[in-house]
């Protein structure tokens, strides 16, 4: 049995994209596609002490490029997002457990590829949760196709059995391509996740994966994928 997922990259994920993760043998970054506005690709959210805030990386007028085409615009950006989570959770439990990984990827390293940010960021931070995952990049394969033909191009070069996808895939792909190839759909639900000490009077699920970071330390893979064992 191989269990394989095929996302595209978002910056700073929420919880759930690292449960999808945890889930599969085999995570492949689907960044080869067309790269779409306004979506999680260069942004996500911090919670604060009056909601949520957004923080996003610049990118200018690159909406006709594909994912791993996208350029960033200048490095101001990473100053501002680090003080913004620094203003947000330095009083958070945890905060200090996670500061020097934050500083190493805003101050020690030259950013210029949106892809390249999403995907360090990614691995780096399944690694802190625990998770063992193998991670691969669709565009070293040779799959064809598109939409469907092309997920199932990729699945059967890299022998997957099951395909784990995240529920708002229910919409447009077709289920019969995947039993005709002899791979399990199987889609992912994110419904109950316990909520977890959190600053702010309203509880928010659909933040960046650092807020859980930042409030529960090395207990956060309860929050994800653990409280489902009990």
């Amino acid at each position: 049995m191989k269990r394989v997922a095929i996302l595209q990259s978002n910056y700073l994920p929420w919880k759930g994209y690292f449960d999808i993760i945890n889930d599969v043998d085999l995570f492949i970054f689907y960044d080869d596609v067309q790269y779409t506005k306004n979506d999680w690709r260069n942004r996500n959210k911090i919670k604060t002490s009056d909601g949520t805030q957004w923080i996003t990386i610049p990118i200018g007028a690159q909406n006709d490029l594909l994912i791993n085409e996208v350029e960033v615009k200048g490095d101001v950006w990473k100053r501002k997002h680090f003080n913004s989570i620094k203003a947000n959770y330095s009083r958070a439990p945890f905060y200090k457990n996670y500061k020097d990984f934050l500083e190493t990827f805003y101050f020690g390293h030259e950013w210029t590829n949106l892809s390249e940010i999403n995907q360090y960021l990614i691995v780096e931070l399944s690694r802190i949760l625990g998770i063992k995952t193998l991670f691969a990049r669709s565009q070293d394969f040779s799959s064809t196709g598109n939409k469907t033909n092309r997920l199932i191009s990729l699945l059967k070069e890299v022998e997957a059995t099951h395909y784990i996808s995240g529920p708002a895939a229910k919409s447009y792909l077709n289920t019969e391509a995947f039993y005709e190839n002899n791979i399990e759909l199987i889609y992912k639900g994110y419904e109950g996740y316990p909520i977890y000490p959190q600053s702010g009077a309203t509880f928010e699920h659909s933040v960046s994966i650092i807020d859980l970071l930042f409030h529960t330390g090395a207990k956060a893979p309860y929050y994800i994928w653990g409280w489902r064992d009990e």
